[in-house]
């Protein structure tokens, strides 16, 4: 009879046996063809594989997935964006790069006041930015 190494084995020899960079460049050539807004874009790629789709196992799939996301991004920057998370965005529906750098001095600074001040920085900024907008308000939104 038929033992799980038997089993292993010609579940391994049925499979597409397509590569993950063959399997990522089809996956780019999907999404190059989708409209623009397209949502859920992986599930949609991987129906419009067909069988490749169908055959290719999940890991597979993710890892060619997370391979064709960054080669989208890189040779179609007009339309698609990667951000930190390494989400892939339409260029049009991207969220707002933003700026987490700050100097360690300002970064010193800041502890320093809040210290004074006694509360945390996340307080001091949020009071900060509400004095920042009353002042503008004030002097007719210069």
């Amino acid at each position: 009879m038929f033992d799980r190494r038997t089993m292993g084995r010609i579940r391994r020899d049925m499979g597409i046996g397509v590569s993950k960079a063959k399997l990522s460049h089809s996956m780019v050539e999907v999404l190059v063809q989708l409209p623009d807004g397209t949502s859920n874009l992986k599930d949609t790629i991987v129906a419009h594989l067909g069988m490749l789709g169908q055959m290719a196992g999940t890991r597979d799939i993710n890892a060619a997935w997370i391979d064709a996301k960054r080669k989208a991004a890189r040779e179609y920057p007009e339309r698609f964006v990667l951000d930190g998370r390494k989400v892939l965005h339409w260029r049009s529906e991207a969220p707002r790069e933003l700026d987490k750098k700050i100097s360690s001095v300002n970064f010193t600074k800041l502890n320093d006041v809040a210290e004074e001040e006694g509360c945390s920085v996340n307080a001091l900024v949020s009071r900060m930015l509400k004095t920042y907008k009353n002042k503008k308000q004030s002097y007719g939104g210069r």
